[in-house]
């Protein structure tokens, strides 16, 4: 039996701590540590405590309007939920192939996506704990204290994210929740104005990305002992790569390796996802566990985002971001060809990410595709759409049924969080383990936990999905405030006062 599934049949022994609410991330979750009475950590566990249910939501509704409707999961990555949700639609409609022009407008739009995301996590959320040290002062451990103590780092980190912001809202006319993606295409192509606008910055954003990029370099170099231990686990992991194995953000097969690094599937087509991810639920979150079915539910746990990526892809078409790449692959004390598995390398892998958008963005903007006006296609109507793109954290799955009325039937939604859920629970019991067991807790030792979470940029309010039975308490108070009678039902349903 394991040192979890004992404590969970004696949890009233042991002493209960929580970290609630994890900060510096998007959405809500906590995390809850059950110690003996000498300080060891018996128990470690992350918590999803939020519940939205958008795949009930979206029932009932009329296919168009999904691009729409899921970017309101999230104001952090809504462009990711809406293009994906537009590949879906596209099946729906029977087209397989944009035009030239809507497919290179959706995939400028990707790009500036994913570099704003990147430069938000890195430079207002994870920096801070990266130059300052993760028990540093509280008071600094933010990006008030980054611009304090290092101005320039800071403003290039909020100027970078505001180009990608601005490649958003020339494609969509907003930062946040625009409209690009219809049914077979896109709804607008960029003016020569809109084109002109983002040429005048894209060198900028180019050389922020490369300082970028020596920055998480030379902070995980720096200590590469340390940085490639803390939170280290190991992982088997997926991605999409393109048809030569390339790095591809916005359409490919899927590739997935075991945690040795064997071939588990690759350049698999994702509309038959089903056929190789399945989904367990647990009564603790509100977060699924996917796993790769041909290992199981034990072995065949998986990391998506930015590491994966980099580990999976045999090329980045870019010549900067290859070049980091190549370093990132070779770098001091890793083993040539082996996966890199430190959970603090997600911080380097994303800055090449950040890099490959301002290169590829570049390249788009001088591409005459981009301006013309050819941007619909249709097709035969089909009953079933299934979306997948690389979002910033990790690949996401978007999956709709509809009926011969156009409605929404079914949904299911795998979000790169969820992917990610069981890695997360593993760091945080091996950071548990190493740093906290037997120590007296602090809050600078608590934010280790804190740190290995935000290694991977957790999404969580998108991430809240669950099947089953929703927990409940229901109090009565009287006048005076008084408890006269409470129920209490847990996760399986079962009522208890």
């Amino acid at each position: 039996m394991s040192t979890e599934q004992q404590s969970a049949s004696n949890p009233e022994q042991l002493r209960r701590v929580v970290i609630d609410p994890v900060t510096r991330v998007e959405g809500h979750g906590k995390v809850t540590l059950l110690l003996d009475e000498d300080n060891h950590v018996k128990q470690a566990r992350l918590h999803i405590v939020e519940f939205r249910g958008f795949e009930r939501f979206i029932q009932g509704r009329p296919y168009w309007e999904l691009p729409l409707l899921v970017q309101r999961l999230c104001g952090i990555c809504p462009v990711s939920h809406h293009l994906a949700a537009g590949k879906a639609i596209d099946q729906l409609v029977g087209v397989d192939q944009l035009t030239p022009s809507a497919d290179k407008l959706r995939r400028l739009l990707h790009f500036g996506q994913v570099l704003q995301s990147h430069a938000l996590h890195f430079y207002y959320l994870a920096s801070p704990d990266l130059l300052f040290g993760f028990d540093s002062a509280m008071s600094k451990r933010n990006i008030l204290g980054l611009l304090e103590d290092y101005p320039d780092l800071a403003l290039q980190g909020i100027k970078l994210r505001k180009f990608g912001q601005e490649v958003i809202r020339m494609v969509t006319g907003k930062r946040i929740h625009g409209s690009g993606a219809i049914p077979g295409g896109m709804n607008k192509s960029l003016t020569v104005e809109e084109r002109d606008y983002l040429l005048k910055d894209v060198d900028d954003a180019i050389n922020w990305s490369q300082a970028g990029v020596k920055l998480a370099s030379d902070i995980h170099l720096a200590d590469a002992a340390f940085n490639n231990t803390f939170a280290s686990i190991e992982s088997g992991f997926m991605s999409l790569v393109g048809s030569g194995g390339e790095l591809e953000l916005y359409h490919g097969g899927l590739r997935g390796t075991d945690r040795a690094g064997n071939s588990v599937f690759d350049h698999f087509d994702y509309r038959h996802y089903h056929d190789i991810i399945h989904e367990e639920v647990k009564p603790w979150t509100y977060m699924k566990f996917p796993f790769f079915v041909p290992l199981g539910m034990d072995d065949g746990w998986y990391r998506v985002g930015p590491l994966a990526r980099i580990n999976l892809c045999d090329v980045i078409t870019t010549p900067a971001a290859e070049q980091a790449r190549f370093a990132f692959k070779n770098q001091a004390g890793h083993e040539a060809g082996a996966a890199v598995q430190s959970s603090l390398a997600f911080h380097w892998a994303r800055m090449i990410e950040i890099l490959h958008c301002a290169e590829s963005i570049k390249t788009l903007l001088h591409d005459p595709d981009l301006l013309g006006n050819d941007l619909v296609v249709t097709g035969e109507k089909q009953l079933e759409g299934i979306g997948v793109i690389e979002a910033p954290r990790g690949t996401l799955f978007h999956h709709y049924e509809i009926n011969e009325d156009d409605i929404v039937v079914k949904a299911n939604l795998i979000v790169s969080t969820t992917s990610n859920n069981q890695a997360m629970n593993e760091s945080v019991r091996q950071v548990a383990a190493r740093y906290l067991d037997g120590q007296q807790l602090t809050e600078g030792l608590l934010n280790y936990i804190e740190v290995a979470i935000r290694a991977y940029d957790p999404c969580l309010s998108c991430a809240t999905h669950a099947l089953g039975k929703m927990p409940l308490q229901v109090e009565l108070l009287d006048a005076d405030g008084q408890l006269l009678h409470r129920l209490v039902k847990n996760s399986q349903g079962e009522v208890r006062e």
